[in-house]
């Protein structure tokens, strides 16, 4: 029988700090997301019409928000009831396996907003680009039915093969007799077959993402080489929604990278090499990444920063009406 891998434990005080930065982490990702949840739905509750980028910006605040309390119930898992030692409980592997049928939801909502960036701001000659163009601008709203569709049907198929194998993994450790190695790489190979087979759905969103990004800054391209022959202006607005767009989306491809990456990377150190703070280090990864992306978000989208001004200038009056309420009674008891 072969020897198990040896298990690097966690202090008390690197569980403390581990657990501190998910809490934190969390509690951004939950402000963030809830921000611009809100700020979309009082315009659906005031019947004011909503725009397709809203839309878009609606959906995936959800989906973040569900992605986050999950990241958040995978560092609680980490640090109070998964060893290292033991074969990975059917909880955990539920919420990896949950993480990746979101993430890759909210890839495919980042795809529809680019597709819808390429849309509006790029200007195509061709008449088969030019009407593809405006046929994704009217049907944003189908598109994104498509993908709750598509992404059903990936969960369906993800649960399916994810509990029949656990089904054969109880079989066939009722017939082993005990036998506890059999047990960790019959488990072993099960994460690995459902963490590849559930990243197999993130691989046509992510090239139809990559796709669009390239498209937007061909078009960048033309369109910087078309005023440096007409004019030296650099105030034109279709230039800067250029750069803003690609800035969002340049953003977005650095943030899923090094995320995924994370969550690739965390596989093996789980089930292979048992090195519980590499996988705790790839966890605040995973959870900082969309945090991030939400805030630039934020600072990319007029709408949103003209509602965060508005929050901070009633915060500023609310602090300094209690300043002056509290000051008025000495002053009264000066006199």
């Amino acid at each position: 029988m072969l020897p198990l891998i040896p298990t690097i434990t966690v202090s008390y005080e690197g569980k403390s700090a581990f657990l501190f930065l998910s809490v934190l982490e969390f509690a951004v990702g939950i402000l963030v997301n809830v921000f611009i949840f809100l700020v979309n739905f009082r315009d659906m509750v005031r019947r004011q019409p909503l725009s397709t980028c809203d839309l878009v910006l609606l959906s995936l605040s959800l989906t973040r928000l569900f992605l986050h309390g999950l990241l958040f119930l995978d560092a609680i898992q980490l640090t109070h009831f998964q060893r290292m030692k033991d074969p990975l409980s059917t909880s955990y592997q539920t919420i990896l396996m949950l993480w990746m049928i979101t993430n890759q939801v909210s890839l495919w909502l980042i795809t529809c907003l680019s597709l819808l960036y390429c849309s509006k701001i790029v200007h195509f000659s061709q008449a088969f680009l030019l009407c593809l163009a405006r046929w994704i601008s009217r049907k944003i709203s189908r598109i994104l039915l498509g993908t709750v569709l598509f992404t059903s049907v990936c969960t369906v198929i993800c649960s399916w093969d994810f509990f029949s194998r656990s089904h054969f993994t109880v079989t066939t450790v009722l017939f082993v007799n005990n036998n506890t190695e059999l047990d960790l790489q019959i488990a072993k190979l099960k994460l690995f077959h459902s963490f590849l087979f559930c990243s197999l759905g993130s691989i046509p969103p992510f090239l139809c993402f990559l796709v669009s990004s390239g498209v937007l800054i061909v078009s960048l391209g033309r369109h910087m080489r078309t005023m440096r022959a007409k004019t030296r202006d650099s105030r034109d607005p279709s230039l800067e929604a250029h750069i803003k767009a690609l800035k969002s989306l340049i953003s977005f491809l650095c943030l899923f990278v090094v995320s995924f990456c994370a969550a690739l990377l965390s596989v093996p150190l789980l089930v292979l090499w048992h090195n519980k703070v590499g996988v705790m280090v790839c966890v605040v990864i995973m959870a900082a990444c969309p945090s991030v992306h939400a805030a630039l978000l934020i600072s990319g989208n007029a709408k949103l920063r003209r509602a965060v001004s508005s929050v901070l200038l009633w915060f500023q009056r609310s602090l300094k009406g209690k300043a002056d309420h509290k000051a008025g009674p000495r002053t009264a008891d000066q006199r």
